[in-house]
């Protein structure tokens, strides 16, 4: 008898079974919006599932079972879906140029992946500055929580890059690159030519020009090796201050805590994650931190760090001395671009590129933090592997295009879901705004003109699909707002799909 399946018409998630399901295990819409799949094929099959596809985030991992936990978004096994691979025709090239990649984070990887399985003959070749194998960056505050050993931050073991006959370079830094003679110059004097290049050069921390930046126990968190300085040093009952209260310092802050050392945040802001909350909301989550025994200090302005040569404490602009063991900043990044500058590639914040990933020179690519497409910096990690599996096609003779993502961020920041697309802050009275405020959850709706232009979710974000389609194709809403709504009756209108 063939295997039925439902489709979610939701998010289009699809479920294998004789009944639909009581809600969508993805995007959490009730049974009632689940359609019979009439297109599923009729065949069964006794094969065991070929892949297995993350109901959070998507990460799609191959193999005969699920992994213990999701490399993207800590998703454990049982949050995986078995799902049958169909062999979908590959274009491949005879190509037997060799493309070089710098770079080894997950734009960097994921090129290389994508030249392999294009050009089959070609030399690809992956430099890193750092000694370790190739890791999940987005994996540190688990590494640093001692909740990941260091065998499980690899994207890949050593020989995975020997079957792929893909060469790692490790530990060696470019010093130059000589574009008119594609040549690479290696610190040290050896000197490397290429056909193709991809810079996947990413982002370095922030550590703002104040006094007392080069003292002893001050730390940025980018590297493997970063996390293991502080680990060494932020043992039980050790003044840690964590400047910055965004994604990074809010999870770096948690993982210290997790080891009994006594945290305090500086966010300049006067909210946490200023870049994805307003003050609502921020607010709300700022409660959730302060329950975790962690210490708060928001709008505040860092002066210098003292002590002599270990630093001592943090003095801030208001007269007020944080006393400090260690100091770890977490307030942004910034682009690696000095190689490509030197280059007379085209640089604005980040290396520009076109819809091919292309700079400023054919044979020269640039993805992941250092990229910048159509005036924006994503510096996130699936924007990254898609810009990175673009550019290795395109560097092994295919035509791909990458036409960018939608600027939402749907996060777990400290065990709390959080969803937010859009313009959350109006700038005039033109712009209606509907808030829902409730133990644990928080909601905002951002409209103009009849449109939904941005929203927040934090707690339940089971809404997320919807409002993000709402926004994307612009759809009117002036039926939704019709006669008098208030926050909760606007949400439950926009669960129902109205």
């Amino acid at each position: 008898m063939p295997e039925q399946s439902w489709l979610c018409s939701v998010c289009g998630y699809v479920h294998v079974g004789a009944e639909p399901p009581e809600c969508c295990s993805v995007c959490g819409a009730d049974q009632s919006v689940f359609e019979h799949n009439v297109n599923a094929t009729s065949e069964t099959t006794d094969r065991a599932p070929s892949a297995w596809s993350c109901l959070v985030c998507f990460y799609m991992h191959q193999g005969d079972s699920p992994p213990d936990n999701c490399p993207v978004c800590s998703a454990c096994a049982d949050q995986f879906e078995g799902v049958e691979l169909k062999d979908a025709p590959i274009e491949t090239h005879a190509n037997q140029d060799t493309i070089v990649i710098i770079g080894a984070g997950i734009s960097g990887i994921s090129a290389a992946e994508a030249a392999r399985k294009t050009a089959p003959d070609a030399r690809i070749l992956v430099i890193s500055r750092e000694k370790d194998l190739p890791y999940y960056r987005l994996n540190l505050t688990r590494f640093l929580a001692g909740e990941l050993a260091a065998e499980k931050l690899l994207i890949h073991p050593s020989d995975w890059y020997e079957e792929q006959r893909i060469e790692l370079l490790l530990g060696r830094e470019v010093a130059a690159i000589e574009v008119a003679e594609k040549m690479l110059q290696i610190k040290g004097g050896e000197t490397l030519g290429f056909d193709r290049l991809i810079l996947s050069l990413g982002a370095h921390s922030f550590i703002p020009p104040i006094e007392g930046v080069d003292k002893k126990h001050v730390f940025g968190l980018r590297t493997r090796q970063d996390a293991l300085a502080i680990s060494q040093q932020a043992g039980r009952g050790q003044r840690c201050v964590v400047i910055g209260g965004g994604v990074l310092g809010l999870e770096a802050a948690a993982a210290l805590a997790q080891g009994g050392a006594d945290i305090t945040i500086v966010e300049g802001f006067d909210w946490l994650l200023p870049r994805q909350l307003n003050r609502a909301a921020g607010e709300q989550l700022a409660e959730h931190v302060r329950r975790l025994g962690i210490r708060l200090v928001l709008g505040g302005r860092v002066q210098k760090l003292t002590g002599d040569e270990h630093v001592a404490g943090v003095a801030l602009e208001s007269g007020e001395v944080l006393p400090a063991d260690l100091v770890v900043f977490a307030a942004g990044v910034r682009c690696n671009s000095a190689l490509a500058r030197q280059a007379k590639l085209d640089v604005n914040n980040g290396i520009l590129v076109d819809d091919s990933l292309r700079t400023s020179h054919t044979d020269i690519f640039a993805v992941g933090d250092v990229a910048e497409h159509q005036g924006v910096i994503y510096g996130t990690w699936l924007p990254a592997q898609a810009q990175g599996a673009i550019a290795g096609l395109n560097a092994a003779g295919g035509a791909g295009r990458f036409m960018g993502v939608p600027r939402s961020n749907n996060l777990k920041v400290l065990d709390v879901d959080l969803f937010s697309i859009g313009q959350i802050v109006p700038e005039d009275g033109s712009y209606s705004l509907y808030e829902v405020q409730e133990e644990g959850d928080y909601s905002l709706f951002v409209f103009r003109s009849g449109q939904l232009i941005g929203a927040i979710l934090l707690g339940d974000t089971s809404m997320a699909p919807q409002l993000k389609k709402l926004i994307e194709e612009q759809r009117s809403c002036t039926e939704l707002l019709a006669g008098p709504v208030d926050g909760h009756d606007l949400r439950l209108r926009l669960k129902e799909g109205f």
